[in-house]
């Protein structure tokens, strides 16, 4: 069985729209798949109702959440949330305030380039983006890509949109501690991603993850494509200490980057031990 956990279509900064995300699963043999785009689940009913036969989706989202870093700082993390209630009060206004601030943030970064002359106009940026989108770094590193400035979102991200460079603005994300409550009263469960990927930026020391773990996270992605051999053994084996369930998973965004569906994966008995831990929502089969 091969399963997919970390997936994202057109409703945040893939390429793909659900359905031809879950096509697209189907079609590079994977058996299960879960759609977490980036603080939202607008893409969800989408893709159930274009599931293609056999194929099973696990419905979820990535959040965006500040996190001690274990050295007397903040860093931010990113948790993947699985099979919680969508309709959760809390859980809908925090992605709400989430959205507006992402938006907020993307059209003072675009203003900031157009200042210093860089082809972008932060009003149709945005106009091209839907209003509940969860607007971001990506789309702007897209259009610098389409304009010819950059030869990819990466290297827009290398270049021009990186943490502290000239155009960045900072966003206020969820507090750690916050999401993992928050999901788990959804009846969802929690598993952090691509936790020491250090090539991104700063990360969280062990001792952090130590800590997640004791308030209710449920799992750690460790094999992602970030992630080097020693950094997943690294990453195995805190798992394995604290009783952690192990994803794998592609992070796959459509064209936007270079990952293919299915490159990283799950293994059957870790999705069981999630699937057994969540009452909020269920896995759906095409």
């Amino acid at each position: 069985m091969r399963i997919d956990l970390h997936t994202h279509s057109t409703e945040s900064d893939g390429t793909d729209t659900p359905a031809e995300l879950v096509a697209a699963a189907a079609a590079a043999g994977l058996d299960v798949v879960a759609l977490t785009d980036h603080d939202t689940t607008a893409g969800w009913a989408e893709a159930i109702a274009a599931l293609p036969p056999g194929l099973r989706l696990v419905p979820g989202a990535e959040l965006s959440c500040s996190s001690p870093d274990g050295r007397g700082g903040t860093v931010t993390v990113h948790l993947l949330a699985y099979l919680f209630d969508a309709h959760s009060p809390a859980l809908v206004a925090e992605q709400s305030r989430l959205r507006a601030d992402r938006r907020r943030r993307l059209y003072r970064m675009a203003q900031r380039m157009a200042a210093d002359g860089y082809p972008v106009d932060p009003d149709e940026l945005l106009a091209r983006l839907p209003t509940d989108s969860p607007a971001g770094r990506p789309h702007l590193a897209a259009a610098l890509r389409d304009a010819g400035l950059v030869s990819s979102v990466d290297d827009a991200f290398h270049k021009l949109l990186r943490t502290g460079g000239p155009y960045h603005v900072p966003r206020t994300d969820t507090p750690v501690e916050q999401a993992i409550e928050m999901i788990a009263e959804a009846g969802g469960v929690t598993v952090l991603a691509h936790a020491f990927a250090r090539a991104r930026g700063p990360v969280v020391t062990a001792e952090v993850i130590v800590e997640l773990a004791s308030l209710g996270l449920a799992g750690l992605e460790v094999d992602h494509p970030d992630h080097d051999p020693p950094t997943r053994a690294e990453l195995r084996r805190i798992a394995t200490d604290l009783g952690l369930v192990i994803t794998g998973s592609s992070d796959y965004h459509g064209t936007n980057k270079t990952v293919r569906l299915g490159a990283e994966t799950t293994a059957p008995e870790m999705l069981d031990a999630l699937v057994e831990r969540a009452t909020g929502a269920q896995m759906l089969v095409g």
